[in-house]
């Protein structure tokens, strides 16, 4: 009896201890404020094939994860599901987390703890929250900043440009010492409804910027903060109906038009002298491209210039600025792969080679694909529409790992992984902060069920760290770059699936990030950016973008009865979060035979000519067949945002 009462004894020890850890390492209920809305994951590695992973990785054996088997030739060819009502098998909890190596929870278990309503107190307590995070921001860099660039919350003081180290291009492509965190952040103050900030914020804009510095910037972030900024606060100042309260200026005289105009000019030297029609990644804002420029740039930074270059050329009736963008769009388009239909991620201007070579939907072509869908919904060109259609058939066909459908049938969920761009073959197991967009463009389209399957996989490494790492290794299920810098993708999406299907569970993973915003990145003056995930340490910055896209979407995801959501009015957002009114002006070209290559009429029925864009030849492929344009539509997605809400949405992460 003695040895029995010893085995017991030892038995009950050991299931003693695993209690303990079960509950101090998260693996059990968490604590505090999430005992309401519980989510926790285990994350284990994944097991790969024997061997490294390289660019030609091979179909993973039995224990390997379906993210590392190539697709099945022909299997997704063509595939444009409709979108479905989500079902109680929907990626999630149950799904993630053994995915993840995590116990998962029952779709009711799921059901019951996040389903439940969103109360009016919380959310309008979540809502000032997001505003306050906002005014504290703003209000710092102000005292503490302006006129510079950025804010440096730790030491209380401004950032502009590296002058001492013009290689510091993390840095100077950013900082143009124009003022740039007051000017992103003009349409986040209207939007909160704060017409006296917006007004005194739009005065000191008009009399204190000049874009006539020696400043060499990056052709890219000045026109989405910039550029993009001061078209946004000017429609808000000319718009008749006033919804956000009244934002109008006193003896405006069309003063931020003139500036974007300005600015405008000041980048179109990038589109000179470059073979292909793909523009410099740089340029000095008072001499034009540096004598030493680079020849390489990438493919979002390049081709995501035509919504703000469009929207400049359709309020002045100008059609130079849209025209070069357009042509560099085209020119990348016709720099894709015969085989795959995919892109790379950098190219060289003069030669149209591909010198990367990976296809995937972060850093480097994210936004690419975004602007062909928003120049489409903006400008409702078709051609447009086309390239985005042929684009998403490519992503779905090359890019898509993971079981065929998010809430039914065998394997692991879906995620979209990087590829070669020629060979469709796996290049690395690693996705990076910015793919989280995707699912929020997605949900334009009206592919609401992978959005919600693919947000919840972004979202379980948010629930991991507090923070998304910039790269996140999904095989070895550990980040591989740390840092944080405050970016706003995540709860973009998060935005956009909560106007979409209205659950409440998108409240509550906004209002997880506003708590692990303020818990690990709220310094003396402002918010930091996160040098490691998981030690929390921070770096003495805040990018302007943390209030003109973070803090907005946040704010707008709690405020129910803002005029974004209530005026009547259509609404999208740029790749900077900057607001545009979708009306009938902005399809209003009376240009458009400019655009055909074969050229035209101008407007007192004059033949013009516009050169071709330039017929380049891909390099290295092993294919010259035609392609076949594809016709198919999908509805304008204007409305999918305002989808009739999706009843039942369990199993989300």
């Amino acid at each position: 009896m003695q040895w029995r009462a010893l085995v017991l004894g030892l038995v009950l020890l050991r299931l003693g201890l695993h209690g303990v850890l079960w509950l101090v390492f998260g693996l059990g209920p968490s604590m505090g404020f999430y005992q309401r809305f519980p989510l926790s994951f285990g994350f284990q590695r994944l097991r790969a094939p024997d061997g490294p992973v390289s660019p030609a990785l091979g179909p993973a054996g039995p224990s390997g994860p379906s993210w590392l088997q190539p697709p099945v030739p022909g299997a997704a060819r063509g595939r444009r599901r409709a979108p479905r009502r989500p079902g109680p098998g929907m990626c999630g909890p149950a799904h993630w987390g053994y995915v993840l190596g995590g116990r998962g929870r029952g779709p009711d278990e799921y059901e019951k703890r996040y389903s439940g309503a969103f109360p009016p107190q919380l959310r309008a307590q979540m809502r000032d929250l997001a505003r306050g995070m906002f005014v504290f921001g703003y209000d710092n860099y102000m005292a503490h900043a302006f006129p510079q660039d950025e804010l440096n919350p730790i030491h209380c003081r401004g950032r502009g440009p590296d002058r001492g180290d013009p290689s510091n291009l993390n840095i100077n492509d950013v900082l143009g010492n124009y003022s740039l965190t007051l000017v992103d952040a003009l349409d986040t103050l209207a939007i909160m409804g704060n017409s006296s900030e917006f007004q005194k914020a739009v005065k000191l804009v008009i009399n204190t910027v000049s874009f006539d510095k020696d400043s060499t910037v990056q052709v890219f972030e000045a026109t989405i903060r910039v550029l993009g900024s001061l078209l946004s606060a000017h429609r808000i100042i000319t718009d008749s109906k006033q919804p956000f309260g009244d934002m109008t200026i006193k003896d405006y005289d069309n003063e931020l038009l003139h500036m974007a105009h300005d600015l405008a000019v000041r980048l179109l030297p990038a589109f000179e002298n470059t073979k292909t029609g793909i523009p410099y990644p740089r340029v000095n804002l008072k001499t034009g491209v540096p004598p030493d420029s680079n020849n390489e740039t990438c493919t979002a930074g390049a081709g995501s210039l035509l919504v703000e270059f469009g929207i400049l050329s359709r309020l002045l009736g100008d059609s130079t600025f849209e025209w070069v963008a357009r042509r560099a769009v085209k020119a990348l388009w016709n720099l894709r792969s015969n085989d795959t239909g995919l892109l790379g991620n950098v190219v060289n201007i003069q030669t149209g080679h591909w010198v990367g070579k990976q296809s995937g939907l972060g850093a480097g072509l994210d936004s690419f694909y975004e602007y062909l869908l928003k120049s489409y919904i903006l400008f409702g060109e078709k051609e447009d529409l086309e390239m985005f259609n042929a684009a998403y058939r490519s992503i779905q066909n090359y890019l898509r790992r993971g079981r065929e459908a998010c809430n039914e049938g065998e394997g692991d969920p879906p995620l979209y992984v990087n590829v070669n761009m020629f060979s469709g073959q796996l290049m690395n197991t690693w996705i990076d902060s910015l793919q989280a967009f995707f699912p929020g463009l997605q949900v334009l389209i009206g592919d609401v069920e992978d959005a919600i399957c693919l947000h919840a996989f972004y979202y379980a490494i948010w629930k991991r760290y507090g923070a998304l790492p910039e790269r996140y290794n999904w095989q070895l299920q550990a980040p591989d770059v740390l840092f944080y810098p405050l970016r706003p993708e995540l709860v973009e999406s998060t935005y956009l699936l909560y106007q979409a299907t209205k659950n409440p569970f998108y409240l509550h993973v906004g209002m997880d990030i506003l708590q692990s915003l303020e818990k690990y990145t709220k310094v003396k003056c402002g918010y930091a950016t996160l040098h490691h995930v998981i030690d929390k340490s921070k770096e003495d910055r805040m990018e302007s973008f943390f209030l003109s896209e973070t803090c907005k979407y946040l704010y707008l995801l709690f405020d129910e009865e803002n005029p974004v959501h209530k005026s009547g009015t259509k609404y999208m957002f740029t790749t900077e979060g900057h607001i545009v009114s979708v009306d009938k002006h902005l399809r209003e070209s009376p240009w458009k035979e400019f655009f055909s290559e074969d050229g035209g009429q101008d407007q007192e029925g004059k033949s013009v000519h516009r050169p071709k864009s330039p017929e380049l030849k891909v390099i290295n492929s092993s294919s010259n067949c035609n392609r076949v344009p594809d016709e198919r539509r999908y509805s304008l997605p204007l409305k999918s945002i305002y989808m009739r809400q999706i009843d039942q949405m369990v199993g989300l992460i």
